[in-house]
């Protein structure tokens, strides 16, 4: 329908989050993904498929001291990492232990064909890992 506007994917992701440098150093370290490049205080990062972009609050003079990410909030309620099989949600959560990052299990989601992996990133900002499962 030419009414619609016609999406090809997501482009990229920022979140805001309290220590920029913290969060860039999660995300390298266990993601995978490298910084790119800075855009003023902003830290652009890709792992090769997405663009993320890590934001310190953009008006400091209203951000809430000592806040932490809740998705009971109006706006984003997690952000979902594909991985290529079963086998890499394993990987992964033997990695987690590894670097005592608290996860979940894995839990499938049989009407999906999918499994997800949960975590919380420094900011306790909610990430899931999903495998097909088959």
């Amino acid at each position: 329908m030419a009414d619609l506007i016609s999406t090809q994917g997501v482009h990229h992701v920022t979140l805001t989050v309290a220590d920029v440098a913290r969060s860039l150093k999660f995300y390298s370290e266990l993601f995978n993904f490298q910084k790119v490049t800075e855009f003023g205080p902003k830290t652009i990062m890709s792992n090769g498929s997405l663009l993320l972009v890590l934001n310190p609050p953009p008006d400091p003079a209203q951000a809430i001291p000592n806040d932490r990410f809740n998705e009971n909030r109006v706006g984003l309620d997690h952000v979902s990492f594909s991985v290529t099989s079963m086998a890499d949600l394993e990987a992964a959560v033997k990695l987690l232990d590894a670097r005592r990052v608290d996860h979940g299990e894995i839990k499938p989601l049989e009407p999906f064909g999918i499994a997800v992996l949960a975590i919380r990133d420094p900011d306790n900002i909610q990430l899931e890992l999903t495998a097909p499962l088959a």
